[in-house]
C-alpha cells in the first residue's frame, strides 16, 4: 500500500509538503498540489484510515515522540505522560524518531493516526510540526520554541540552569571551568551553553576552546569527551557537564585517570536523574522538573483535545542541589 513518503517522492516534493498538498493547505501553490494529487492518483495513494475515522471519532490514543527511548529521562518523562494519559482513559503510543523525516514518528504526525503527540525530538523539523499541527490534532512540543497552529510549547529554563551552574562553580572559587556540550542542533544545550558564557563574562574568565568539547548528552560521549580532555594534558579545576548522563560517564573517565572527585576536579550536571544521587560521590546537578514538566505538556495536550483555549508558551524552574561532587578552591 501506497504512503504519503511515496507521493512525495514520486511529486518530488518534502513529505510536509505533500502533507499540506493532500490537505489543501493554501501555502501550497496549485501546481505544486496537483503535481502531489496526479502521484496520488498513480500510486492510488488513499489517506490512513486512522486520519479519515478522525473526522467522525477519536482513537483514544496519543503518541510520544522521543529522540531516543532510552536513557533514565526519557523514563521519567513517559511515566508521567502515561499517569496523565491513564487519567483521561486514553492509550499511550512512545515511539523514537530515529530516521528524521523517513521515521515512523512523522508518518503517525502527518497521517494523523493518532489524537494529539508530545513531541521532544530535535530532528523531527519545524516544518514538519507545523504542517501535522492544527485545532483538530494538537502538538505539545518540549524544550522548543516554535509558533503555529495548534502548537503549545513547554520548555524548562535551561539559559537560566547553566547561568546557575556555572555561576555555582565560580563562586566556590573556580576560574578554570570546562563545558561538555550536548547536539550542537540541540535547543537544550544552546540555552545551557549560553547561561554558561553569561556567567563567565559576568565574572571576566575567557572561555577555552580545548575545554569545550561536544558529549552528545550521552554517557558514552561524556567519556569519550573527559578521555580527551584528559589527553590535552592541562586540566581546567572543574567541569560543567550539559546533563547528568554525560557527567556519569565523565566521572568513571577521571576515576581511570586517577583524578579525583572533587579534591582534583570539581563536577556540576544538570537534570538530577535519580542516579546522580547514588553515584560516588553524590552529584552537584541543576533539576530541572522532569515528572512535572511531562505532566504538564499531558495536561495541555486534553485541555486542547477537549477544545479548551490554553496559552502557546510554558516555561518552567529549575533548580541548584547541591551534593558532594565539587569542592571549594583555596
Amino acid at each position: 500500500m501506497a504512503t504519503i513518503k511515496d507521493v512525495a517522492k514520486l511529486a518530488g516534493v518534502a513529505l510536509s509538503t505533500a502533507s499540506y498538498a493532500m490537505s489543501g493547505n493554501s501555502k501550497v501553490s496549485a501546481k505544486t498540489r496537483e503535481k502531489v494529487l496526479e502521484a496520488a492518483r498513480q500510486l492510488n495513494y488513499q489517506k490512513n484510515g486512522f486520519a479519515m475515522d478522525l473526522k467522525r471519532s477519536r482513537t483514544n490514543t496519543i503518541a510520544l515522540i522521543l529522540t531516543d527511548l532510552s536513557g533514565p529521562y526519557y523514563s521519567e518523562l513517559i511515566r508521567s505522560i502515561q499517569d496523565v494519559a491513564l487519567s483521561n482513559s486514553y492509550d499511550l503510543i512512545a515511539c523514537s524518531s530515529m530516521g528524521g523525516k523517513d521515521s515512523t514518528a512523522v508518518r503517525f504526525l502527518l497521517e494523523k493516526r493518532v489524537d494529539g503527540a508530545i513531541v521532544l525530538a530535535h530532528n523531527i523539523t519545524d516544518e514538519i510540526l507545523q504542517a501535522a499541527g492544527s485545532e483538530r490534532f494538537p502538538i505539545v512540543v518540549m524544550d522548543r520554541l516554535i509558533s503555529g497552529r495548534g502548537l503549545i510549547n513547554v520548555v524548562v529554563d535551561g539559559e537560566q540552569g547553566g547561568y546557575s551552574a556555572t555561576r555555582y562553580l565560580i563562586e566556590k572559587g573556580h576560574e578554570h571551568i570546562a563545558y561538555i556540550s550536548g547536539p550542537a542542533n540541540s535547543y537544550d544545550n544552546t540555552l545551557r551553553y549560553q547561561g554558561f558564557l553569561r556567567a563567565m563574562r559576568e565574572a571576566g574568565l575567557a572561555e577555552k576552546a580545548k575545554w569545550k568539547l561536544n558529549g552528545g548528552f550521552i554517557r558514552e560521549g561524556g567519556y569519550k569527551a573527559t578521555k580527551m580532555m584528559l589527553m590535552q594534558g592541562e586540566l581546567p579545576t572543574a567541569v560543567f557537564y550539559a546533563n547528568d548522563e554525560m557527567a556519569v560517564g565523565g566521572m568513571k573517565a577521571l576515576e581511570e585517570g586517577r583524578i579525583r572527585v572533587p579534591d582534583d576536579i570539581s563536577v556540576i550536571g544538570f537534570d538530577d536523574i535519580q542516579l546522580a544521587e547514588y553515584i560516588q560521590p553524590p552529584m552537584t546537578t541543576i533539576r530541572q522538573p522532569m515528572y512535572e514538566s511531562g505532566s504538564l505538556a499531558g495536561h495541555l495536550l486534553f485541555q486542547m483535545l477537549n477544545g479548551d483555549t490554553v496559552n502557546d508558551f510554558y516555561k518552567l524552574k529549575i533548580e541548584l542541589v547541591e551534593r558532594k561532587s565539587v569542592k571549594p578552591r583555596s
